[in-house]
């Protein structure tokens, strides 16, 4: 009982480590400057100009704002934009492909606290959007070309800017974003909490050797250590924050390097997950209508992804 117990209390502290000293500052600094930029209106002229660009891939330009809120925000932020083109008339063929590309990024909330510890931000951006394009490519033109998912009405797809924070301050934009970022790492505790217990639990019981008899194989194909087992299988079942904590935890540890976070990190830095798809498809019922067609071309965009990464790494 008392070796659960200190299993408990090391779980906490090393969580508290990653929530407080990590992702608390970061995501309070990013949260407030996406609020204010949101507010004042250039997220909605980004998305504007660059939707032409886009459409070529099947993406109408409120997928630019989904873009620029998960990169830059967390994986949860696009559910908002998800909820407009369920209403507004959107087909289904362009929210699958808009889906597929969200699923195939990699969420701000996991890279931009994983760069203290090595991640390389530039190169997880570019594969991001090279990933993701090809991921709606697919899905738009072959997956999901099915003349019962064509656009029910023509949609632009214009992104307006919001208007509920016109008459704030900037000071108080950057405070209602701060306070956003704040209770996003706090959020996050409990879960790390709840992930660093479960990986100690399946290492002290064993069952971390059956997943690494299995997986380490695979992983050797592509130069990673036995090790890296152990994050990748958390991420699978408790999503992308436990997988944080985790990486985060085997590198302090030095299990870990650099060179084999960011060979892993195109194939696994996403919200395909348990938890990250169950909370995406939750915004609207289309959603969950195309979410086997955009989970297939998810996985050719995570493809594209690791490639870049082994490749470059």
């Amino acid at each position: 009982m008392e070796h659960i117990i200190n299993i408990i209390l090391e779980s906490g502290r090393t969580a508290l480590d990653i929530a407080l000293y990590t992702l608390l500052p970061i995501m309070v600094v990013m949260l407030a400057l996406m609020k204010l930029l949101e507010a004042k209106g250039l997220l909605a002229w980004v998305a504007n100009h660059l939707a032409p660009f886009v459409r070529i891939f099947g993406l109408p330009g409120l997928s630019l704002f989904a873009m620029l809120k998960l990169l830059f925000v967390s994986f949860s932020a696009p559910m908002a934009t998800f909820v407009i083109m369920a209403k507004n008339g959107t087909s289904l063929r362009h929210i699958a492909a808009t889906l597929a590309m969200v699923l195939t990024m990699s969420q701000a909330n996991v890279i931009f606290p994983m760069v203290t510890v090595g991640l390389n931000l530039p190169v997880v951006l570019i594969s991001s959007l090279i990933g993701g394009l090809s991921a709606a490519a697919f899905t738009y033109h072959v997956l999901a070309n099915r003349n019962d998912w064509q656009e029910e009405k023509i949609v632009d797809g214009t992104v307006e800017a919001s208007l509920g924070n016109s008459d704030k301050s900037a000071i108080q934009l950057l405070a209602d974003g701060g306070q956003e970022g704040l209770k996003l790492a706090i959020n996050a505790i409990p879960m790390l909490i709840l992930a660093i217990c479960l990986v100690t639990a399946l290492r002290e019981t064993g069952a971390m050797e059956l997943f690494s008899f299995v997986l380490a194989p695979l992983l050797s194909l592509v130069g990673l250590p036995e090790v890296a087992v152990l994050p990748i299988v958390t991420k699978f079942i408790a999503g992308g924050t436990a997988f944080m904590g985790v990486i985060v935890d085997l590198m302090n540890q030095g299990q870990l390097t650099v060179i084999d976070l960011n060979r892993m990190a195109g194939f696994v830095i996403n919200p395909l997950d348990i938890v990250g798809v169950s909370v995406i498809l939750a915004a609207a019922q289309k959603l969950r209508y195309v979410a086997k067609v955009a989970i297939q071309g998810a996985l050719l965009g995570l493809f594209v992804r690791g490639m870049i990464h082994l490749v470059w790494f």
